[in-house]
């Protein structure tokens, strides 16, 4: 059974996986993270395009630095909002390849 959906993964020089989010194909919150990497040409709609992209040390800063400005200095979310835990994991996959970047000055990203 094929499930649709949004599974944006990081990986390192070697191929390993260092970060991964996942939004399920009605989870508009998935156009967010897209947004942040300026990468909205791997938004296939109910999935990724299936397609891969290196991001460098200063593109991963710029998509940090705008999640803060959206989502850490507003109102916090109820715990119970959908949206909160979607805004924790694209913190987290952005944290985690910013760290890769900051070592190997770039990082991959693959939209599936």
């Amino acid at each position: 059974m094929l499930l649709l959906g949004h599974d944006i993964s990081g990986f390192n020089k070697a191929g390993e996986e260092v970060a991964y989010a996942r939004f399920s194909m009605g989870n508009y919150n998935a156009t967010i993270l897209y947004n942040l990497l300026d990468a909205n040409r791997y938004n296939a709609g109910v999935s990724g395009s299936g397609q891969s992209s290196t991001f460098s040390l200063d593109q991963m800063e710029r998509a940090l630095d705008s999640y803060r400005k959206l989502y850490e200095n507003g109102d916090p979310l109820p715990e119970n909002d959908p949206l909160t835990w979607d805004i924790k994991q694209i913190a987290e996959f952005l944290l985690d390849c910013l760290a890769t970047a900051k070592k190997e000055g770039n990082v991959g990203v693959y939209f599936g």
